[in-house]
């Protein structure tokens, strides 16, 4: 068997039925053949960043344990967003003019074992993690004595961010 890493994926989402995107995206991973053992943290109901004038999001955490690689992982959590309905342009120009919007399904790798990431597609830990309390919430539910590389306990992350933005999710 191939050497395994623990990974966290962020999931939100806030167009159409949010829980039943987030409940396919569980589905799937779970019966990827490169990944095992995934765990979801309780949903949540957050805020959204950037532009108010779209519907909360709905966001949890899963981790689990994956023998990809982690741009590989980044393919197969792009193509599951494209699958579910998310545009995603490729251009600069359409790149930034939805930053921030509504969409069906977003996947983000946060942690990648404790590995340090760089690329020009990918950064771990994830960009902003330590400033987002619908990410460190879900991934403190899930893991409560985390290390986050670079940064530190999650549970400390968590108790230095504003919180009151997220709720916790009903069904």
């Amino acid at each position: 068997m191939n050497e395994t890493t623990l990974v966290y994926v962020a999931l939100g989402s806030n167009l159409e039925d949010s829980h039943a995107h987030l409940d396919a995206a569980i589905a799937y991973l779970d019966s990827h053949e490169a990944m095992h053992s995934v765990r979801e943290s309780p949903r949540y109901i957050t805020d959204p960043m950037g532009p108010q004038d779209q519907p909360d999001f709905l966001n949890s955490v899963c981790s689990f344990q994956t023998t990809l690689e982690a741009h590989e992982l980044l393919d197969v959590l792009q193509a599951l967003e494209i699958e579910r309905g998310r545009v995603r342009p490729t251009d600069e120009a359409a790149i930034a003019a939805l930053r921030w919007h509504a969409r069906t399904l977003d996947c983000d790798v946060l942690l990648f074992g404790q590995t340090e990431i760089k690329s020009e597609r990918l950064t771990v830990p994830h960009i902003g993690i330590a400033e987002r309390a619908f990410v460190l919430q879900p991934l403190c539910d899930l893991s409560p004595q985390l290390q986050i590389p670079g940064l530190g306990p999650v549970a400390n992350l968590l108790s230095a961010v504003d919180s009151s933005g997220i709720r916790p999710a009903r069904g």
